[in-house]
């Protein structure tokens, strides 16, 4: 029996199938952590749903900025973006089931040491502050407001994370910090335009997990959403979107001896500049 961390497919089905096949995956006994975008981008997203959707508690999903995206289109509170490519979802017959599998899942998984999340976690959030946080957004993804706090979450703006936040607000910016954040500023702000690598990141701004006294450092945080930082693991974090949809990998990590495994994605590549 092995988990394996999954990073963003981005909608690459048939990158994901060699990827499986490559590491023996046996759905009887296997696991999977998908570190979100599940969708967008890639030609596969509708076949990618409806794999993930009959898959039941083999797999964990937590949402990403992509996945939050179609809810939002699905709720008639976004646009379609240049480089999006989410109608065979939306057009789809069973488009219903698989939206509502897909608003709950979870923004943050936790195991042990081990935290599964799209993006990122404030500087200011311990692994249990996190947990605690997505269960609150979750709550209001799911309910009668999901729909205000969607058209919210496609804002980019520079926000900072503080206790006093309530309501709306407080929710926005949580969810912000799980599926956009790549830096902040020293007073904590993010750096919300910026999605490059770190060598190229505007003056004052460093990647979240960088950041001095940042108190998750005793977890271990699984993440994706930064095409531009490739894989990366070290102390402390597993950055695992290694650019499928730029027509580079699809990785995964084996969580039970952190062997990386990767499979180069052969489905049409989008352009790389400006992704988020």
């Amino acid at each position: 029996m092995a988990t394996y961390a999954i990073g963003d497919v981005h909608g690459c089905f048939e990158t994901l199938q060699r990827l499986l096949r490559k590491v023996a995956y046996d759905p009887g006994q296997d696991r999977l952590w998908f570190v979100g975008d599940l969708i967008n981008r890639g030609p596969g997203s509708l076949a990618v749903l409806r794999w993930a959707a009959e898959q039941g508690d083999r797999i964990v999903v937590v949402l990403g900025n992509h996945d939050l995206h179609l809810l939002a289109r699905a709720a008639g509170v976004a646009e379609a973006k240049r480089r999006d490519n989410l109608e065979a979802v939306l057009e789809a017959p069973d488009r219903d089931g698989l939206l509502a599998w897909l608003q709950g899942r979870p923004l943050v998984h936790r195991e042990g040491e081990l935290l599964l999340v799209h993006a990122g976690l404030f500087p200011e959030w311990t692994a249990a502050q996190a947990e605690s946080l997505a269960r609150e957004v979750e709550a209001r993804l799911r309910g009668d407001k999901a729909a205000k706090l969607l058209a919210a979450a496609e804002q980019k703006a520079p926000v900072r994370w503080k206790e006093s936040l309530s309501g709306l607000e407080r929710a926005q910016v949580a969810l912000a910090g799980f599926a956009r954040l790549r830096t902040l500023t020293a007073d904590g702000r993010m750096c919300a335009e910026f999605s490059g690598p770190p060598a190229l990141a505007p003056k004052g701004c460093r990647p979240w997990f960088d950041v001095p006294g940042r108190k998750s450092a005793g977890a271990t945080v699984i993440f994706g959403h930064w095409a531009a930082l490739g894989l990366k693991i070290g102390k402390g974090i597993a950055a695992l979107d290694s650019g499928a949809s730029w027509g580079r990998e699809l990785t995964a990590l084996r969580l039970d001896d952190w062997r990386v495994f990767q499979e180069p994605a052969q489905e049409p590549a989008r352009e790389s500049a400006g992704e988020d």
